[in-house]
């Protein structure tokens, strides 16, 4: 018997030493008096965008504080209203917000398609050709790469500066209260101010499968999911709107955490 209570022990002092740790996970926090809307991948539907934007005024009217809308990049590519959507966040901001916009890898791939056109042609299969027809560059097809050179040439030529300069311009990430907003999502382990630019705008796997606390509660895009993910290390709201029609908008007041979405009640 003392053999088996000896064994018991030792089996259980085994299992303590390599059971891994909780992982004490973090609050949830915006500052006191302020409320925070941000947007997920929009990808050329000026529609939803305007509905959705109907949406956060009419949740927001009787919120007396700070306002702040975050847009999670990714405005253009795959719909077909590219053009309007940029127009939509310049000509029609939100009035009483405060309006931070993300780049997304689309928009840092079109600018690079229109620098290095042949380095970065692959723009042209993952939604730059919708976003041509919407500057008025019909292209009913992907073209040979001796096409390639004219096609930035004449993207160049149509598109306005403000937009070329809005997308130039978008920040990387934001951070406020316990949230850290970003397009794509940042790596596991490393410090937020360490954190790559490539990162920022096409990781996925090795931080979507990751369980550990970051420090921050991560709030991205890019990654699509047909019902948002909030998970005590980050929050998803990519909802695919271009082709399910739900754009998705998280909404972040103190410790409480709601969607508004369009195409749901």
């Amino acid at each position: 018997m003392i053999g088996f209570r000896h064994n018991q022990r030792m089996i259980s002092s085994l299992l303590k030493k390599f059971q891994k740790p909780t992982i004490p996970q973090v609050t949830p926090y915006v500052p006191e008096n302020q409320r925070i809307y941000s947007v997920g991948d929009i990808h050329g539907r000026a529609d939803l965008l305007e509905l959705l934007h109907e949406k956060i005024q009419t949740d927001a009217k009787t919120f007396s504080g700070k306002k702040t809308i975050v847009y999670l990049g990714d405005y253009i590519d795959r719909g077909e209203q590219s053009r309007q959507v940029i127009e939509t966040l310049l000509a029609n901001p939100l009035e009483d917000f405060e309006a931070i916009h993300l780049q997304g890898n689309h928009e840092k791939a079109m600018l690079d398609f229109i620098e290095y056109p042949g380095a970065a042609a692959a723009w042209l299969t993952f939604g730059g050709r919708e976003t041509l027809n919407s500057y008025g560059i019909p292209l009913a097809y992907i073209p040979s790469m001796g096409a390639v050179a004219d096609l930035a040439r004449q993207l160049e030529d149509k598109l306005p500066d403000e937009h070329r300069a809005f997308m130039r311009n978008c920040l990387d990430s934001w951070q406020c209260g316990s949230y850290f907003f970003v397009h794509a999502g940042i790596r596991p382990g490393v410090a937020l101010n360490k954190q790559s630019i490539e990162d920022k705008l096409w990781i996925r796997e090795e931080f979507l499968s990751s369980t550990t606390n970051h420090g921050t509660i991560v709030v991205h895009g890019h990654s699509t999911n047909l019902q948002p993910e909030l998970l005590p290390n980050r929050i998803g709201i990519d909802t695919a709107a271009f082709n399910t029609g739900v754009l998705t908008c998280l909404v972040l007041e103190g410790k409480e955490q709601r969607l508004l979405q369009t195409g749901v009640a």
